[in-house]
């Protein structure tokens, strides 16, 4: 259904963006984030769920030195595995290289005779299917209501303006340093914890515009 969605919404909204900066792509679908969350929370309301994790991954794990959640390590190991198959279809397969060089290049793949607004519609299909599927990994962690996602999305934003837009290392990258100043600024105190990380973000636009590992936007 979230993958019906997103190739709705990209025929419909996001299909006309493609030739403008990346940025202009970016506001876009963080706007269209803001409005489905109002209709969720129209349609079912403001009442947060809690949602227990599944009971092979209830408890919790001793790692000898500390004792963590084991749901919470499973899904950094989901993270991962799918951050890796992220890397292997962009970077080893043929639908990445097109995906890749259709970012670049519309035109000339066009010219190869490949539908590059076919392929663009059914990455941003997949692309909405593992936000939903994000959401079910992460709905035992928080509490599940039509704004969870937020405070992530928030977070989301200044990873990929740290990183680079386009920029997959560069996404990586600028999640561990968020991912660092959130957990360092909250040990320390817990409300300047965003301070520091929109100070980051305002630095490193200032030092490199189009983030540390971005390319210069097209337009």
């Amino acid at each position: 259904f979230v993958m019906a969605v997103g190739i709705l919404m990209e025929r419909i909204i996001i299909r006309h963006f493609y030739s403008r900066p990346d940025e202009d792509q970016l506001l876009v679908t963080f706007g269209l984030s803001i409005c489905f969350v109002e209709v969720v929370r129209f349609i079912f309301g403001s009442l947060s769920l809690t949602v227990p994790p599944p009971k092979l991954f209830a408890g919790i794990t001793s790692l000898g030195f500390m004792f963590y959640p084991t749901y919470r390590l499973a899904v950094v190991g989901i993270i991962a595995v799918a951050l890796l198959a992220l890397f292997l279809v962009l970077y080893r397969t043929r639908l990445g290289m097109i995906v890749r060089a259709g970012i670049e290049d519309s035109v000339m793949v066009s010219s190869l005779g490949i539908n590059v607004y076919r392929v663009f519609m059914i990455v941003f299909g997949i692309g909405a299917m593992a936000a939903g599927f994000a959401g079910i990994v992460n709905a035992p962690v928080v509490s599940l209501t039509p704004d969870m996602g937020e405070a992530i999305l928030v977070q989301t934003f200044v990873v990929v303006v740290i990183g680079g837009v386009g920029s997959f290392p560069g996404a990586i990258i600028g999640g561990l340093i968020a991912g660092e100043i959130i957990s360092i600024t909250s040990m320390i105190n817990p409300g300047y914890a965003y301070v520091m990380l929109f100070a980051a973000m305002t630095l490193v636009l200032v030092l490199r515009p189009h983030g540390l590992l971005g390319a210069q936007s097209r337009g």
